[in-house]
């Protein structure tokens, strides 16, 4: 029982065996599990925007963050919030 090497081919085709399991229902990677809502709103707008969305989904329940925000040259905020999909 000796090494065998593989050939690309057969790496390929394993990986991709292993993504159609994954995409299949078999299991959710953890980078999938995240829904990610993007908004570009005058600052005040922005501000009530993201305080409704810790109302609607707390972050104890729901892991809510701003995951990232940065002010446009017209002064409007543009923020993403990331989340849980439920709070199992």
């Amino acid at each position: 029982m000796g090494f065998q090497r593989k050939s690309p081919a057969d790496v390929a085709r394993r990986l991709g065996e292993r993504r159609d399991r994954s995409q299949s229902g078999a299991g959710v990677r953890a980078s999938d599990a995240w829904r990610r809502e993007t908004f570009t709103l005058p600052r005040d707008e922005a501000r009530a925007m993201a305080q409704e969305c810790f109302v609607r989904f707390p972050k104890a329940a729901y892991m809510t963050e701003i995951e990232s925000w940065r002010e446009l040259s017209d002064g409007r905020i543009e923020f993403t919030i990331r989340r849980l999909p439920t709070a199992d």
